[in-house]
């Protein structure tokens, strides 16, 4: 049972270039989510409102609308290693901004939200070239495992990272924390430096808008890609209420219990992750999509009537194992089924649909929490709204729902051999 349920290393003991990946990209994530989670706090604690809180995901939204286009197609014509290198020096220089004006006087609530659009416009740069070159790095059918185990060095930074935060924020100044951020980039550059170079594909396209609204097309020729971003957007727009943690937090014990509050749903996750060997057996990848959205709803519903901590993390923790799930199955669609002269562009539009999902929601439960319903009641209603929008997309997008991933393979290994067919001629 075991064996069977759990975590495949076989991408760490095979592929020296991945272990370095996955080694630099889980120390520096550990790092930016003391820093996720702190500015909202800071914004809180200057603004008290919500609203001033959900706004940061509208800062860094607009960028992302731009930035991960560009992004895709540069990841597809040049070296993607130098790209996601060149995207962790602009993290950590931004980084270092937000410890000056920590350590200032009066620190400036308006460079929190130029920071936040900035470290938006970059990661919309980097985060299409590490999803596209990570699997270069390892064999097709390791896919699956690469998935879990991207996952899982999330997962540790999400749990441990927001845990740290809460602590270190009730305990010592804010510029400590950021400080803390900054070494992290020192691992993680050293780590791409050591990586091999990636190079783009035969017969690349030129960034263009031309090469843009080509992947473009492709995504919209795809029934179960847009299955993926339609089911997250969704999910996240109406379940995602992080801008409402640092009021929750004060109703539920104060600022110690943040950092639960945001590691909570990293628990649930660790679990799924580290019993997700089931999902290379599994096939059904739309279906196990639509059911873990569902899932995800019910367990934020459960997060917006609880009035106890313990039950309130505890929702929080099962939401984030229905999320984990969800994500490990469109990982494996967008990794085993898109041709990798097409990844970057893909990657890019993937970007967009897991972004963007979340930041709307920030602002959405902002919006709600100042009406009536107040905190509570923009989380309850928002899980509820989440399960009846997946279930109009269960029947919605019926190709979506019946998707096989043994088919979506096969389409993607005749992809590939047309495109060096056509390449070499």
């Amino acid at each position: 049972m075991s064996r069977r349920l759990g975590l495949d290393l076989s991408p760490l003991r095979t592929s020296r270039d991945y272990r370095l990946v996955f080694t630099g990209g889980a120390v520096s994530a550990f790092g930016s989510f003391i820093t996720y989670v702190t500015i909202p706090y800071q914004v809180a604690k200057l603004t008290n409102d919500p609203l001033m809180v959900g706004l940061l995901g509208v800062c860094e939204l607009v960028p992302l609308l731009v930035m991960a286009f560009v992004g895709g197609a540069l990841a597809d014509y040049l070296d993607r290693r130098l790209l996601v290198r060149g995207g962790e020096f602009a993290l950590a220089a931004l980084t270092g901004v937000l410890l000056l004006n920590a350590l200032s006087d009066r620190p400036h609530l308006w460079l929190l939200y130029v920071v936040a659009a900035l470290a938006a416009c970059v990661d919309g740069l980097q985060r299409p070239a590490l999803e596209a070159m990570v699997p270069r790095l390892v064999e097709p059918e390791q896919l699956p495992a690469v998935m879990a185990l991207q996952s899982l060095g999330m997962q540790i930074a999400q749990l441990g990272g927001p845990a740290l935060a809460g602590l270190l924020i009730s305990a010592v100044d804010l510029t400590l924390v950021y400080a803390f951020d900054l070494v992290t980039f020192a691992v993680s550059l050293t780590c791409l430096t050591l990586v091999r170079a990636v190079p783009p594909p035969p017969a690349a396209d030129r960034p263009s808008i031309r090469s843009v609204v080509t992947g473009l097309r492709y995504a919209k020729s795809r029934p179960e890609l847009l299955g993926t971003y339609l089911v997250d957007i969704n999910a996240m727009f109406f379940g995602m209420p992080q801008a409402l943690y640092p009021f929750l937090a004060t109703q539920l014990g104060g600022p110690r219990i943040l950092g639960l509050l945001y590691a909570a749903p990293s628990v649930g996750s660790l679990i799924a992750t580290l019993t997700s060997g089931w999902t290379s057996r599994t096939h059904r990848h739309g279906l196990m999509v639509l059911i873990a959205a569902g899932f995800w709803g019910l367990g934020i519903v459960g997060v917006g009537v609880s009035h106890t901590l313990w039950l309130t993390l505890a929702c929080l923790a099962f939401a984030g194992g229905a999320d984990m799930i969800s994500g490990i199955f469109r990982s494996i669609m967008w990794s085993q089924t898109i041709p990798d002269h097409l990844r970057g562009r893909l990657a890019g539009i993937e970007m967009l649909s897991y972004t963007t999902g979340p930041l709307l929601g920030q602002l959405r439960s902002g919006l709600m929490a100042r009406t009536r319903l107040g905190v509570s009641g923009s989380i309850w209603l928002g899980g509820v709204l989440c399960m009846a929008g997946t279930a109009a997309l269960a029947v919605a997008l019926p190709r979506f729902l019946r998707y096989d991933g043994e088919d979506g393979l096969a389409r993607k290994k005749a992809a590939d051999q047309a495109w060096l067919a056509a390449s070499a001629s």
